[in-house]
């Protein structure tokens, strides 16, 4: 089962790269409402094995993730899956993408791969509808904040 959110921005692949290689920042908290969290545990920003901890509350819940970057394509593709092997198992990774439409608009996409039966997806269905909804939210708010920081004339994300 693969969770997925779309959105359309108006910004560039550094743009969006520098919100996510800086999310020590209030970037993580405020990226979306239910974000408590977020700290870096081995390295710092976007590179293969670096470790991140995030706290974040859906459905509810308070989730408490440990995650390490298993692929980073710039500009295209930042892959993490969960540190502990058994999270693995149902959990084997995230994706975040830039796909380009145009020379200014690109399609941001997210996907949570899961494992889980045609059993455990009617199981838990009201946690996953939560989990699509948190993901819609932190797409828009991405977005808006992207979109707003490119206005402004010369700014970076990573300045």
């Amino acid at each position: 089962m693969i969770l997925r959110d779309t959105i359309e921005l108006d910004a560039s692949p550094p743009d969006v790269f520098a919100f996510f290689e800086n999310m020590d920042t209030v970037r993580y908290l405020g990226r979306h409402p239910d974000h408590k969290v977020f700290r870096w545990t081995r390295g710092r920003g976007l590179k293969v094995g670096n470790e991140f901890y995030f706290e974040e509350v859906i459905a509810g819940k308070l989730l408490k993730k440990n995650v390490v970057f298993t692929r980073i394509d710039e500009g295209a593709h930042i892959e993490f899956a969960p540190t502990f092997w058994l999270m693995r198992l149902f959990l084997p990774r995230l994706i975040f993408r830039l796909e380009k439409i145009t020379e200014q608009r690109y399609r941001f996409i997210a996907e949570i791969y899961l494992r889980v039966g045609p059993l455990g997806a009617r199981l838990n269905k009201r946690e996953f509808d939560a989990v699509r909804e948190h993901m819609r939210v932190e797409g828009s708010n991405l977005r808006s904040f992207v979109e707003s920081h490119r206005a402004h004339a010369g700014a970076r994300l990573d300045a």
